[in-house]
């Protein structure tokens, strides 16, 4: 992949697709193929397969998704398995019909098993039951996953399967669907301006979770497009991991919330522990540049701009 390359960012008004788009802008690489979602429907074969015809992209990274955390998960379960089963599969099979080089993949931690040992290993997966709260976006990655390890073998692609850590930062996703940080960091401030004395998390705040701030998954996932030939999964996280309740506290100091956490137990905790061994690509030389404390700061500061735009 070189500053001429033909790329195919889909997905590039989401969280990690519009900072592959920009890192990219700033790296210098000037052939950048981009559509919103209005523009071309990933969910439609058609018009996938035409839109390949026409700009033949060389790379493909492929961040376009229907994502969400538990709640989302729970309220939406059927358009998460099929919106992101139908986009995986009509990029993809484009990607191989019209001779992409090379793909670009990434699942979810949360496609291991429940009771997975700790730290995840790649070959993990499919070795037990998966966590039921996160159920249809899991299984939807695993069938994408799956897809990219079959077209590998009997048609000898190049697709690179990605398994990162949560993902947080600037750009994330804020509401009820949100991920985890963002979710924290928009309802402790919601408490903080309004005055209320108390933030309710859902389960017990013991499970343990790893996060990754989104520049670091950016220049991951970029070094996997240049160098690494493998057809075997690869995780990218920072080998740290910090309880529910602790991520909590710490965004509430940061947040400057004088009021208390309390976790409501009678909701479900998901998987109590997610941490990925992520020894393979450390391999390669890759290294986490953002520390928790910073990034958690920078998110927060990006939260402020964007809620003062509306």
């Amino acid at each position: 992949m070189n500053k001429n390359s033909r790329i195919y960012i889909a997905g590039h008004t989401g969280f990690i697709g519009s900072a592959v788009l920009s890192t990219l802008k700033n790296k210098g690489y000037r052939n950048l193929i981009y559509k919103t979602h209005k523009e071309l429907d990933l969910i439609d074969p058609k018009k996938v397969n035409a839109f390949f015809k026409l700009t033949k992209p060389e790379y493909v990274f492929l961040f376009a998704a229907m994502v969400g955390g538990i709640h989302a998960n729970n309220v939406y379960p059927a358009e998460f398995i099929y919106q992101n089963l139908a986009i995986q599969l009509n990029v993809m099979h484009a990607s191989y019909v019209y001779g992409v080089k090379k793909l670009i993949f990434p699942g979810s931690a949360c496609m291991y098993p429940k009771d997975c040992r700790q730290p995840m290993r790649e070959e993990c997966l499919l070795s037990g039951p998966i966590e039921p709260t996160n159920e249809p976006f899991a299984i939807a990655k695993i069938a994408g996953i799956k897809m990219c390890q079959a077209y590998n073998r009997q048609y000898k692609t190049k697709y690179i399967c990605c398994v990162p850590a949560t993902v947080y930062g600037p750009g994330d996703h804020f509401g009820p669907n949100g991920h985890v940080v963002s979710g924290l960091i928009e309802r402790i401030y919601n408490a903080k301006i309004s005055g209320r004395k108390k933030v309710v998390i859902w389960g017990t705040g013991k499970p343990k979770r790893e996060f990754i701030f989104i520049d670091d998954v950016v220049d991951a996932c970029i070094l996997l497009m240049k160098q690494y030939g493998s057809r075997e999964i690869i995780s990218i996280g920072t080998g740290e991991e910090i309880t529910i309740n602790n991520l909590a506290i710490k965004i509430g100091r940061i947040v400057g919330f004088k009021g208390q956490i309390v976790c409501d137990t009678s909701k479900p905790n998901g998987i109590f522990r997610r941490l990925l061994d992520c020894s393979n690509i450390f391999k390669l030389g890759f290294e986490p540049k953002v520390y928790l404390d910073d990034g958690l700061r920078r998110a927060y500061d990006w939260y402020k701009i964007y809620i003062s735009k509306d």
